[in-house]
């Protein structure tokens, strides 16, 4: 084994477990705000509150922990990352009441970056020739995490409380720094890049259109899921016929998504690199919205494990090729920074997402909030297969212009 594949291997594992103990203990809140008080004629909002303010400040923190990655070490920053979620996750557990958990899940926010930290390192010792194969399986251990994440938390809250699957939670992530600490050694970088600050950063950005056109889309795809995320489970427990056991059908359903990441997303990888990644975003975007609205139709419980899991294989394309292009675009001195911004455009749809299904939520039925995010979804998927050459297909599948990278 080469060493850039130790390297990526060790990586995936971290970013597994680190997927687990968030998909532990995240997806689970909206019930757990029941246990804190909070009444069903309120739930909804509250869900979106406490899912939108980690990433209300993860949006700002990510670009910041991106350029000191650049500067002083990508392992540093996942090490930091690692262990600051072990101690977050640990007071969760702890909260007594809503305030307290959203007090929590801000810090949550700030201390944020093990995933993205990790795929900056993959990206900089990966051959560009398996470049898109490589995230394409960093994507499935994200992906894998979440399969052993939601059963293993719905298996510990129904047994013992879902204080406890946080508990767990910090142990996984734990686990998974320690990994890092000892098995990945990152190389040296040809010079440390001169140090900026975050406006100068995000001025570089706005000056790739390709990057700027990458970013919207995160900003978008994320708005469009987490509209649906933090309700998923209150939807499940309605499809059931109640709360009861609702945590662990809820961890089933993620998990069989995450199944289908763990299939689609090397695979996914591998067709970008002979097709182009930019092709493979459009087609995986307007697939995964017809995935989304045609739930609206849907009041089985299996069928609607059935469309989550095409759902899954649709999604799982998206990350891999926007994730490639962006390396593509940027030179590597500029890798974590641009790592960074591509996160803060994931915490910034991921915090206005459940604000608007939460808001939604309080005026129409849950199902009409599929179609919206359906929609969006399907509408920038056809915004970029018409505007191939705003994103492209990469330097290696042909179109895409480096004007104004940073």
């Amino acid at each position: 084994m080469q060493s850039w594949q130790r390297t990526m291997w060790i990586l995936w594992a971290g970013v597994l477990l680190c997927s687990a103990s968030y998909s532990m203990a995240v997806p689970f809140l909206p019930l757990f705000l029941f246990d804190l008080g909070v009444g069903e004629d309120a739930v909804d909002l509250w869900a979106g509150v406490v899912h939108s303010s980690a990433f209300l400040v993860g949006a700002v923190m990510a670009p910041l922990w991106g350029s000191v990655a650049d500067r002083y070490g990508r392992k540093k920053m996942v090490i930091r990352a690692g262990l600051s979620l072990a101690v977050i996750y640990a007071l969760i557990a702890f909260v007594r009441n809503p305030w307290e958990l959203v007090a929590v899940r801000m810090l949550h926010g700030f201390v944020g970056g093990f995933v993205p930290a990790s795929m900056a390192i993959v990206a900089s010792v990966a051959p560009k020739e398996k470049m898109g194969w490589s995230l394409g399986m960093m994507q499935a251990g994200t992906m894998s995490g979440s399969i052993v994440g939601p059963a293993l938390g719905g298996l510990l809250a129904s047994w013992f409380g879902q204080r406890m699957s946080f508990v767990a939670a910090a142990v996984v992530i734990f686990a998974a720094t320690a990994a890092v600490i000892f098995a990945v050694k990152e190389g040296k970088p040809a010079e440390r890049p001169p140090r900026t600050k975050i406006r100068e950063d995000i001025k570089s950005a706005l000056g790739n259109r390709t990057l700027l056109a990458l970013l919207l889309l995160l900003v978008g795809f994320q708005l469009s899921f987490n509209m649906i995320q933090p309700l998923l489970t209150l939807h499940i427990a309605d499809l059931q016929g109640g709360v009861a056991n609702a945590a662990l059908t809820s961890g089933v359903v993620f998990a069989l998504i995450g199944i289908a990441g763990i299939v689609a997303s090397p695979l996914w990888g591998k067709l970008g690199g002979r097709r182009g990644y930019g092709g493979v975003l459009a087609f995986c975007l307007i697939a995964s919205g017809a995935s989304i609205a045609v739930q609206y139709f849907v009041t089985d419980l299996v069928v609607f494990t059935a469309v989550q899991f095409a759902f899954g294989l649709f999604m799982a394309g998206i990350a891999p090729a926007v994730n490639t292009l962006m390396v593509q675009n940027t030179p590597d001195q500029f890798r974590g920074r641009s790592f960074g911004l591509t996160t803060s455009a994931n915490q910034t749809g991921a915090m206005i997402g459940p604000l608007i299904g939460g808001g939604l939520g309080l005026f129409l039925s849950f199902h009409w909030i599929f179609v919206a995010a359906g929609l969006l979804l399907a509408a920038m998927g056809t915004l970029v297969a018409r505007g191939g050459r705003s994103v492209g297909a990469g330097r290696d599948g042909g179109g895409v212009s480096r004007a104004g990278a940073p």
